[in-house]
């Protein structure tokens, strides 16, 4: 009898290892796979609602407008917010070279401000730097070059909370005051137009007169 309790004793042991031993390749197998991708495809994008973004990034050309303190014969003209392409990651991107992923985008807002003389320009430049600074920006590209004839003053500021960024330039060959306002890339809704998306018309702010 204790030759047969050792013996169900034995094997109750070998079952559990058994048991234990497939558990445990079953979660291996399964972190293989969970590895498997995201080597394969890269680091996911994170959503993205065109509208939102928009939204955010007509709200930031307004607020970089108002802290330009132009005069007032100094107008901006009207932008449009456009989408940009974005990449596979990871080995997949091997298997797409130069191929651009359609569902998803980034976003960017271009506008101007044209006639603005070079002193003029380099005030309204200084206030927009001092609030983005303000903000908790960082200052991710300065733009400011010289030579015998050319002299282009710029910035771009960059968002550590989500990555937008704010690129400001003017060059005395222009004297236009360029701005784009910029959103990384995200992955869109399956049921988004661009050819059709009203959200991204943008018009700058009538401002009070005297500024």
């Amino acid at each position: 009898m204790f030759k047969s309790l050792v013996s169900r004793a034995r094997a109750y042991r070998r079952s559990v290892l058994y048991a234990v031993t497939g558990l445990v390749m079953v979660a291996l197998l399964g972190v293989a796979v969970v590895a498997g991708n995201v080597v394969w495809d890269g680091a996911p994008y994170p959503s993205a609602d065109p509208n939102a973004v928009a939204q955010r990034l007509k709200a930031r050309s307004d607020e970089v407008y108002d802290s330009f303190a132009l005069p007032e014969e100094y107008a901006a003209d009207s932008g449009r917010v456009d989408t940009g392409a974005c990449y596979y990651r990871g080995l997949r991107s091997i298997a797409h070279i130069d191929e651009a992923r359609s569902d998803v985008r980034s976003f960017g807002l271009d506008w101007s401000v044209p006639d603005v003389p070079e002193a003029t320009a380099r005030d309204a430049q200084r206030r927009v730097r001092q609030q983005l600074v303000q903000k908790g920006w960082k200052l991710a590209h300065e733009g400011d070059r010289a030579g015998a004839a050319f002299r282009q003053l710029g910035f771009r500021f960059e968002n550590p909370k989500g990555g937008d960024q704010v690129d400001v330039r003017w060059n005395n060959s222009t004297t236009t005051l360029f701005i784009s306002v910029y959103a990384p890339c995200g992955q869109v809704p399956d049921e988004f137009v661009e050819s059709d998306w009203s959200e991204a018309d943008w018009h700058p702010k009538e401002r009070p007169a005297g500024l």
